[in-house]
């Protein structure tokens, strides 16, 4: 019979395990590893950041990470400009698309005024209006187009 080279044939080689120590050693860890617990001190809370991401300027917000086929806001901590982030399904970032924001006073929040050339006024309003009642006005006829349809005069 031909001898294996490896005695362990579709199988694995059994690992070392360590000895197990005796039951004083093992209560000592007990003992122990609670205490390192204790003297290690308590996480300090983070600061809330409300979901919002803020980066340092637009070079920032183009470096930023987006996963694929999702969207962030970005709000700069540099100026009061704020950017929509977003990649398509295979990951390719979309064009950064960049906003400016300004404070909402009270005087600021009524309807913008357009310019008055967007505007017709009352006067120019009538003179439209004779002009297509004119136009849209039946034509009144002549003598002579009415002697000609009526029957008895040839």
């Amino acid at each position: 019979m031909m001898e294996m080279p490896y005695p362990y044939y579709n199988s694995y080689p059994p690992y070392y395990q360590p000895p197990v120590g005796d039951q004083l050693s093992q209560l000592r860890q007990q003992q122990y590893q609670p205490m390192q617990q204790m003297q290690t001190p308590p996480p300090q809370p983070q600061p809330a950041n409300n979901g919002i991401i803020w980066v340092q300027g637009e070079e920032a917000a183009k470096a930023y990470m987006v996963a694929p086929g999702n969207s962030v806001l970005l709000m700069d901590s540099e100026g009061n400009t704020f950017y929509l982030k977003s990649t398509d399904a295979q990951g390719m970032p979309l064009p950064l698309r960049i906003f400016d924001y300004t404070e909402r006073t009270g005087a600021a929040q009524k309807a913008p005024v357009l310019p008055a050339e967007d505007y017709v006024t009352r006067a120019e309003f009538e003179a439209l209006a004779a002009r297509l009642d004119a136009l849209s006005a039946p034509k009144p006829t002549t003598r002579k187009n009415t002697a000609k349809e009526e029957p008895g005069n040839e």
